[in-house]
């Protein structure tokens, strides 16, 4: 690994696994869930508050910073760390799945991406060498090789076109980034839906040599058990002593289904985003306090909670802000989604220390099932 850079598995149970990811600006316990700071601010949220829910790093993401307030201008302002007042590490996307997801007039070749800014229409130019320049800039802890996403469905010959290359772009990245000590660069597993294609990358990304194995291209339109087919299908070709990452991932049904399979970080922007949209995740399932039924239930979202915004605020105050339109709903549904995944996180590391993580994903899986009944204590 990388000067500085160093992981740690200390439990297994199974394929699933616990342990320490060591970077100059903290460590980061595994498995994790990073809370999406894409443009610089975890949405809703103090950065205080998001490291008192035991968040150990955030993400940050290429093309939003790209494009405002721009990477040199963070770079002068020292760095993203300092920008955001986040002194931990931070994680950067490489921006590969936001040019395909929201730009426009989206040009590929053999040397990058040109692309229109879904801002104001600008043009920009994106390829492996100036991605991770722009996370130097910023100053991130981990970095991501530039990649080509392909949504799915897809037919295979695009599947593999894209594949390839994201592995030639890789090797670039790998160039680009050279040795920076302290700070970490992780290849992207591309192949969409087709296992072959999957291994292929894995293998080819692993002969290049990586700090860590990002597995890209899911969760965009294909249904769970084909996203678990290909995780499975992928980590036995990924080093034991590497972590590993599953991008944009996701449900917390779907983070203890890919621990299960060996995966040890996850981010993604739904406990923010539900939050925003009155929703909350709980030990109890999804909870939409938009519903009716909440308008005069005094219950809190979670009397077991440590959290002041599952514990303290009843259910029918919740549900006036939200069909009111205030920000403070927003605020504290995010704040307590964030705070029921690192509660997960921190479960299933326990749990697998323990060596009872199939009863510890039984237990919480039935209890989503069951869900959030009016009555229920």
């Amino acid at each position: 690994m990388t000067p500085g850079v160093t992981f740690t598995v200390h439990a297994t149970d199974g394929t699933a696994r616990t342990g320490d990811l060591m970077l100059p600006r903290g460590t980061i316990r595994t498995p994790a869930f990073m809370p999406v700071g894409t443009a610089g601010t975890v949405k809703g949220m103090y950065t205080d508050q998001v490291r008192a829910l035991g968040a150990d790093v955030i993400l940050g993401n290429t093309y939003h910073l790209m494009l405002r307030p721009g990477a040199e201008r963070v770079a002068a302002l020292g760095g993203l760390h300092a920008f955001a007042r986040w002194p931990w590490p931070i994680l950067t996307d490489s921006g590969g799945f936001q040019v395909m997801s929201l730009s426009s007039l989206r040009k590929i070749d053999q040397d990058g991406v040109t692309f229109r800014s879904h801002i104001d229409g600008s043009e920009h130019r994106l390829t492996p060498e100036r991605s991770l320049q722009i996370q130097a800039l910023l100053d991130s802890d981990i970095r991501m090789q530039l990649d080509e996403c392909v949504a799915l469905p897809a037919d295979v010959a695009a599947i593999d076109k894209a594949m390839q290359l994201s592995l030639r772009w890789a090797e670039r990245s790998k160039a680009a980034f050279g040795a920076t000590e302290g700070r970490a660069l992780f290849g992207i597993v591309q192949g969409g839906d087709i296992p072959d294609l999957r291994l292929r990358s894995a293998e080819g990304l692993v002969a290049i040599g990586f700090d860590g194995y990002a597995i890209g291209g899911l969760a965009v339109g294909e249904p769970q058990e084909t996203m678990f087919a290909m995780i499975a299908a992928t980590t036995p070709a990924l080093p034991l002593d590497r972590p590993r990452y599953l991008m944009g991932v996701g449900t917390p049904e779907d983070i203890i289904g890919a621990v299960m399979r060996g995966v040890d970080m996850f981010d993604c922007v739904l406990p923010t985003r539900a939050g925003r949209h009155g929703v909350a995740y709980s030990r109890y399932g999804k909870i939409n306090l938009k519903n009716a039924r909440h308008a005069d239930d005094p219950r809190p979202l979670d009397p077991y909670s440590d959290c002041p915004a599952s514990r303290d605020y009843s259910r029918a105050y919740l549900h006036h802000l939200i069909k009111s339109g205030e920000l403070l709903g927003a605020m504290l549904l995010t704040w307590s989604n964030l705070a029921y995944y690192q509660r997960l996180m921190a479960g299933i590391r326990a749990a697998i220390a323990a060596g009872r993580y199939d009863d510890f994903a039984a237990e919480a899986l039935e209890g989503f099932a069951e869900g959030d009944l009016p009555a229920r204590s």
